[in-house]
């Protein structure tokens, strides 16, 4: 492979103009095809083959609708102090402002509280509920002004109006201030990390073109494909994140050649080579990891898996061949020119040929440079003196930071989640204040009676039934369908739809009825948002441990063939457990007993997002692996060439680890940068991701895997002689450079004893 890359960067550095036009060409047909693309609409999460999906499919089935389902608002009222509702005055108010939206732009009806019973039992609060003949991502704004139009005419006549439901809901858009600041702090860590302007900004330009066209691709794609806008904000954040973080190890590896006196083209091929052998397998392992969404069986998590699936396969073509074309145009300002041989060059030589002479029990190390050693090589010292002081330090630092995920709850957000400074969130407020916390989450119940013999006798029995579960504040009147074979009724739960005493009562209701089932034959399936809501969670649930199973299991197998070692995976595995773990103990300390809960804007504590722990995983997974290859690719080059393995980990933080921290701030910076913002599904997201990364990068690879690796020596790179004859040969250390490429022209900074490969000196 690195012989194949290392062709792919020389071709791409020589042909620049044909490299940079085509992906120029690119870019503006991706632009043009978002700018003419209608906008996508917002679908409801929705699960195949749980009981709530197959009664809303019946539903679907049983009651046709002449037009598609709209966008529908509720206004609710509250009189003043001490006044109902239902006074003369106040009535006549609210009578005036259902009024003006009748017949208005877009709406299809609106109901009288009055006469739908819509009132609370002491008088306080109505509500009134319009739909409209379209979506709310189509509601004209017309339409939208005349809405709130209306609440402000009663609120002049002195009633608290609040504006709940769909209408007012509208796509998030990328760009607040949050997000640019995470930008700009990752292009300040891009040039104190490779120390140009000019090697920053091509890291950061490359980055912005990949994010570009599949933030494109993805608009272009949100119609005919479903997708929502937060398909298009996971591309967005993982494409910008990753494609940073490729380019930047592109480019110091660029600089390094450039440094040990390698030519232009040279250098780029050889860092398309041996970090873009890197790149390409920490890319694929986000990829397949995302892809691997897909069989949760969720169609939303589907289509954000392949999302950002495509995002980062965009920012593994544009490192691979952009980067090394932009080379050729800025080279020398990437680069400093060919680097003089230095004095101590000489001295190196000769350590070095010293350490190897016959007798010697142990090779001296060899300085890295003169002066005092920089920060990863005095790190690596001091874990290589105290591995288990390191290892136990920072294994139980994790677990402790892990321990708040054992009481992980997960839910979907509503309306009970946004601020309170939103018109929703004080809707839903008086909702519960009016007509109970359960009003927010009804559950339907579907009959189908098709194959019962008394349908109104059936229907009778359910209500019966269900009104007689604890729990369960109220039972509609059932509907029936035209053909009298399905009916439809509301129960009314006592408590809050995320409360853990509505996910009782789902099961409790649902168990009720299964003896209905039994003596008439008819099919009771309960549904509704709060049902499919429960469905969906416990879904997740019974998926996280056979999904997190394949994603370990990949990454050993992934990381086998890489590092040719059975040791590096499992130990691998094992980090990446410890740092998703710590991840979910921030996300249950903030979200759900709200700590530092006020620094990232959350208002209301309650369930972390039920797709939020699988999709971490898959994210997590991959960038996990990156710092992996990275920093390790870097000890096993050092290792093949015949480096002990205190020399091998020395060298690796010395060439791999100030690049690898750079990395993580980056996309920490950059996954931050999307905290600000106000859907909770993209909240959750980026404090999860941005935990995890730092946990990973910092304490899992930078300390755990260097401690373990002192430990076990020389054994760490041990593999069967199976495994080694079957297994193939990636070469991603670019080992195979070495015979088919000439070496530079100088002696390079650190002069590492070549010995045959597998050979190991005591």
């Amino acid at each position: 492979m690195a012989t194949f890359l290392y062709r792919i960067g020389r071709w791409a550095f020589r042909r620049r103009r044909l490299v940079g036009g085509v992906w120029l060409g690119v870019l503006v047909l991706a632009v043009v095809a978002a700018a003419m693309a209608p906008a996508g609409e917002e679908e409801d999460l929705s699960m195949p083959g749980t009981e709530s999906q197959k009664a809303f499919d019946l539903l679907d089935e049983r009651f046709p609708r002449s037009n598609s389902q709209g966008a529908e608002a509720r206004l609710v009222f509250q009189a003043p102090d001490g006044q109902r509702v239902t006074a003369r005055e106040n009535k006549a108010a609210v009578e005036d402002t259902l009024g003006s939206l009748d017949g208005g732009d877009q709406v299809a009806s609106t109901t009288d509280p009055y006469e739908t019973g819509a009132v609370s039992e002491d008088g306080t609060i109505a509500y009134s509920t319009i739909t409209y003949t379209a979506d709310a991502v189509d509601l004209t704004e017309s339409a939208k002004s005349a809405l709130e139009d209306a609440a402000s005419q009663a609120r002049d006549a002195g009633l608290t109006v609040e504006i709940g439901g769909s209408a007012l809901d509208s796509e998030e858009e990328p760009g607040g201030t949050t997000e640019i600041i995470g930008v700009a702090v990752a292009a300040v860590v891009l040039v104190l990390a490779l120390g140009s302007l000019v090697a920053a900004g091509l890291s950061l330009l490359t980055a912005l073109v990949g994010v570009a066209i599949a933030f494109g691709l993805v608009s272009a794609l949100a119609v005919p494909l479903g997708l929502t806008s937060t398909v298009a904000i996971l591309a967005l954040m993982l494409g910008l994140a990753v494609g940073i973080d490729y380019a930047l190890f592109i480019t110091s590896r660029f600089r390094d050649e450039r440094a040990r006196g390698s030519e232009p083209e040279e250098a780029a091929g050889r860092a398309v080579g041996t970090a873009g052998s890197a790149v390409v397998f920490a890319g694929a392992t986000v990829f397949i990891a995302l892809v691997g969404l897909g069989v949760v069986g969720i169609p939303e998590l589907t289509k954000m898996g392949m999302g950002g699936a495509g995002a980062v396969a965009l920012a593994v073509l544009v490192a691979l061949t952009l980067v090394p074309a932009l080379f050729g145009f800025f080279g020398n300002g990437v680069s400093p020119a060919r680097a003089k041989p230095r004095a101590w060059g000489r001295v190196l030589s000769r350590a070095a040929r010293k350490a190897t002479r016959p007798g010697s029990e142990r090779p001296h190390p060899v300085p890295a440079a003169a002066g005092r050693p920089g920060l990863g090589i005095r790190w690596a010292r001091f874990v290589l003196r105290r591995p288990v002081t390191v290892l136990l330090i920072a294994g139980l630092g994790l677990g402790a930071v892990a321990l708040p995920a054992l009481s992980l709850e997960l839910g979907l957000p509503g309306d009970e989640s946004k601020s309170v400074e939103t018109t929703q969130r004080r809707a839903y407020d008086l909702l519960s204040e009016g007509f109970g916390p359960g009003f927010n989450g009804p559950l339907t119940v579907v009959v189908d009676t098709s194959e019962s013999g008394d349908t109104r006798a059936t229907t009778d029995l359910v209500v019966k039934t269900i009104r007689g579960v604890d729990g369960v504040t109220s039972v509609g009147d059932p509907v029936l369908s035209r053909t009298k074979d399905t009916a439809v009724l509301t129960a009314v739960p006592r408590t809050a739809p995320n409360s853990g005493e509505t996910k009782d009562l789902v099961h409790a209701i649902r168990g009720a009825v299964s003896g209905v089932e039994a003596d008439t034959g008819a099919g009771i399936l309960v549904t509704g948002t709060t049902a499919m809501n429960i469905d969906i969670s416990e879904a997740m649930s019974d998926a996280l441990i056979p999904y997190l199973t394949v994603v370990i299991g990949l990454a050993v197998l992934l990381l086998t063939v890489v590092f040719r070692s059975v040791l590096v995976p499992v130990k691998a595995a094992l980090g990446f457990l410890l740092s998703v773990g710590a991840a979910f103990g921030v996300l249950v300390a903030v979200f759900q007993w709200g700590w530092a809960a006020d620094l990232v804007g959350i208002e209301q504590t309650g369930p972390v997002m039920s797709l939020m722990p699988i999709l971490i995983i898959g994210i997590v997974f991959g960038l996990a692996m990156d710092y992996e290859v990275f920093l390790l690719t870097r000890m096993r080059e050092a290792h093949v060439h015949g480096a002990s393995y205190d020399e091998a980990i020395v060298g690796g933080f010395r060439h791999s680890g100030r690049v690898v921290a750079a990395a993580a701030i980056i996309m920490i910076s950059v996954f931050a940068g999307f905290i600000g913002m106000s859907s909770p599904t993209i909240q959750t997201m980026g404090v999860g991701l941005a935990a995890a990364v730092a946990f990973d990068a910092f304490v899992v690879r930078m300390a755990i895997a260097p401690a373990v690796l002192a430990l076990l020596g020389d054994r760490a790179w041990w593999l069967p002689r199976i495994l080694n004859r079957v297994l193939p040969s990636v070469d991603v250390e670019g080992e195979k450079l070495s015979t088919r490429v000439p070496p530079p022209a100088t002696v390079p900074d650190t002069v590492v004893p070549r010995l045959p490969v597998g050979r190991h000196r005591h």
